[in-house]
C-alpha cells in the first residue's frame, strides 16, 4: 500500500501517512459507494509492521485507513518492534519527548485529509493502541471525529474529567492485568465514563497490555477477537 505526506497544520512541514485502501469495484471504485474512514494510531513503536497489518485489516472491512507518521519532528519513518530490550528503551524515548498536543493537531489534520479523499463518504474514526489509545481517547473530546476506538490506552484515568466534551461514539478496551494501566487506574476510568450516552469500556480479564498486537508478547487471540468483533460493529454503524 502506498504513503501519502500531509501537511502539518502549523506549517513546520509535513508527515508521512500509510494509507491502506479497499478494494475497488467493477467500474473502479470502491465496492459498494463512497466509504468512511479510520485514522490509525500509532503505539510507541511507529507505524511499524504490526499498525499496517491493522490498517490493512481495517481496509479489508471495507474502510479507507491511514495511518499517520507521529514521531515525524523526532524521527521520522521509525519503526520499532518489542523484540528488544534497546528497542523498548528507544521507544520509551521517543514517547517521552513526543509533544502530545502536536500529535492531536497532526491527527486533525490527517482527519481532514482523508474525509476529502476520493472514495471517502465525508465519515472519519480514529483507532488507537497503546500511546495511540491516548491519543483516541483526546481526540473524542477534542475533535470532530466521527467515532472513537482506544486499545489499552494509557494514562486516561488523567482524562476523564473531559468527559463531556464526548459527543460521538467511544469505544475503549481495557487489559485486566495492564501493568500500565492498574486496578485504581482502570476504576478511575470506569467511574468517569459510567453513564455518559454512547461511551462503552470493556474490560477483557486475565489479558495483559498489547493483547491485540498479533505476534506480540501478550497477544491474546480470544480477547483479540472479542474486542475487534465490537470495533467492526462501532465501524459499521457510525462510518456506514
Amino acid at each position: 500500500m502506498p504513503e501519502i505526506t500531509i501537511p502539518a497544520s502549523d506549517g513546520s512541514g509535513s508527515f508521512a501517512a500509510y494509507l491502506a485502501m479497499p478494494k475497488l469495484g467493477p467500474t473502479g471504485g470502491p465496492t459498494g459507494g463512497p466509504l468512511g474512514a479510520v485514522v490509525m494510531i500509532q503505539e510507541i513503536f511507529g507505524v511499524n509492521h504490526a499498525m499496517r497489518a491493522l490498517s490493512d485489516w481495517v481496509a479489508d472491512m471495507g474502510f479507507i485507513a491511514i495511518c499517520p507518521d507521529l514521531f515525524w519532528r523526532q524521527s521520522p519513518g521509525i519503526q520499532l518492534t518489542d523484540g528488544s530490550k534497546e528497542e523498548w528503551d528507544q521507544a520509551f524515548a521517543l514517547m517521552n519527548g513526543f509533544d502530545q498536543a502536536k500529535g492531536v493537531e497532526d491527527l486533525k489534520a490527517t482527519l481532514a485529509a482523508v474525509r476529502v479523499m476520493p472514495g471517502c463518504n465525508g465519515k472519519t474514526g480514529t483507532m488507537g493502541f497503546c500511546l495511540g489509545g491516548r491519543l483516541a481517547f483526546m481526540m473524542a473530546t477534542d475533535s470532530d471525529a466521527d467515532c472513537n476506538i482506544s486499545y489499552y490506552g494509557v494514562g486516561i484515568e488523567g482524562l476523564v474529567g473531559g468527559a463531556d466534551r464526548v459527543t460521538n461514539p467511544l469505544l475503549l478496551h481495557i487489559a485486566e492485568l495492564d501493568r500500565f494501566v492498574p486496578a485504581d487506574a482502570r476504576s478511575a476510568i470506569q467511574q468517569g465514563l459510567d453513564g455518559k450516552p454512547d461511551v462503552a469500556v470493556h474490560v477483557y480479564p486475565g489479558v495483559d497490555h498489547a493483547f491485540a498486537r498479533m505476534g506480540g508478547h501478550s497477544w491474546d487471540g480470544r480477547a483479540a477477537t472479542i474486542a475487534n468483533g465490537r470495533t467492526a460493529e462501532l465501524l459499521a454503524r457510525a462510518l456506514g
